[in-house]
């Protein structure tokens, strides 16, 4: 009785849409023949899947008027559940982010070791950590649809003790809304038995050109700032934080925060080799998000943690968040495999082919410090560690979505 009644405190505290019957998928809003669940405002229309959680489409015109959509995935639902390849399409990666140091961790002095599925080895075949909740983590799982209207969709699912080397349950919810220009999204999540390690994100790649662009296949094109990220994480050569915290010093090909720059901007250089691991060129690297000179500010109404725009398309996103962190993926490790949707390329296969090159997109992830459980000197622990009776877990974001006036 005492969780029923946190998880209803949840839902009116965050404005979540009624979980009651009259507002669930089977009365009126049943996913497409795709098995895609659909919101839309009069700006946009966006697409998502149980599986993961995932956003799957975002159609949005262009500055000419032209629909696009911006966001990578597959055309069918079914698909998310038989690409070998997995490569987390919008999902919601639980129920702990990005890289765990050796999958193991450490609660009140227990010991815990989480299956390991990142960066394998001859002598470690399953891998040296765990990325994204493991080799069955939530973004590899189907969610329940507990709420849909034509403006918001809500995704739950339980996550039973033990599962992936984790300890105690969880609960948690998902809520994605659109309304006019701004995409929100809401998650929440409830250690019901054991403390435990939660930290979410929304994993969407992203290409503001809906990959038709007849100028470039990349996303190195679009322009990004992050204004309150002079610093980031230091990571080893396979991406596992070394517990420093590094400036971005600035002109430097991680300096974001002094002005807005082209992704490719550094490209030309060797100030990126090696950024994203050995034998990397471009971006895997989180960021921290430092507002403590705006004193008592609000993140919904405060300037973005990060703005990313395309010229060509003149789309872009303004990203407000409550996270203290922002990890950026430039779509390294992209090698032409994996097809684009029907909604997405355009008609020229030989100079363009229907696949995601290298350097085609982007990855904006709100969230906090990466493996901040076992660096203990970050002081994350009241944001990454839950317990039955602890607040829950709360994740906040708002994508606000603009475009430019049309060339004359």
């Amino acid at each position: 009785m005492q969780l029923k009644t946190q998880v209803a405190g949840l839902v009116a505290a965050l404005a979540l849409p009624s979980l009651g019957a009259a507002a669930r998928n089977d009365t009126g809003f049943p996913p497409d023949e795709d098995g895609k669940y659909w919101i839309q405002s009069e700006v946009m229309k966006i697409g998502f899947v149980p599986y993961g959680a995932s956003i799957s489409d975002l159609h949005i015109k262009d500055k000419y008027g032209v629909t696009r959509d911006i966001v990578a995935g597959w055309d069918n639902a079914t698909y998310y559940t038989l690409d070998e390849q997995h490569p987390n399409y919008g999902s919601v990666p639980g129920r702990y982010a990005n890289r765990i140091k050796n999958g193991t961790f450490e609660i009140d002095g227990e010991k815990y070791q989480a299956s390991l599925n990142d960066n394998p080895t001859e002598e470690h075949p399953d891998g040296l950590d765990t990325l994204h909740g493991g080799k069955d983590g939530w973004g590899w799982r189907n969610f329940t649809v507990e709420a849909h209207t034509d403006s918001s969709v809500t995704f739950k699912i339980v996550d039973p003790s033990g599962k992936e080397g984790f300890p105690g349950e969880v609960i948690s919810y998902v809520t994605y809304t659109v309304n006019g220009s701004d995409w929100d999204i809401s998650m929440v999540a409830l250690a019901t038995t054991k403390k435990t390690p939660i930290m979410l994100s929304s994993h969407a790649y992203w290409n503001l050109d809906g990959f038709a662009n007849n100028e470039t296949s990349l996303a190195l094109n679009h322009t990004l700032q992050l204004p309150y990220s002079g610093q980031r994480v230091a990571v080893d050569n396979i991406l596992i934080p070394t517990g420093a915290i590094l400036a971005n010093e600035k002109g430097s090909a991680n300096d974001f925060w002094s002005k807005s720059k082209q992704l490719g901007a550094s490209f030309d250089g060797d100030e990126l080799e090696g950024n994203c691991g050995y034998g990397c060129k471009g971006y895997d690297n989180c960021y921290t998000v430092n507002r403590q000179q705006l004193g008592n500010y609000d993140w919904r109404t405060h300037s973005p943690v990060a703005v990313l725009h395309s010229n060509w398309s003149g789309i872009g996103i303004e990203v407000y968040s409550d996270q203290d962190a922002f990890q950026i993926y430039s779509c390294n490790g992209q090698d032409g495999t994996l097809a684009l949707k029907q909604s997405q390329g355009i008609d020229d296969e030989e100079d363009f082919p229907r696949t995601i090159p290298q350097y085609g997109c982007v990855v904006m992830e709100v969230q906090d410090y990466i493996d901040g459980i076992n660096n203990p000197a970050w002081f994350r622990e009241k944001k990454q560690i839950f317990g039955p009776g602890d607040d829950p877990y709360v994740l906040r974001a708002r994508y606000h979505f603009t475009v430019d006036e049309a060339d004359e």
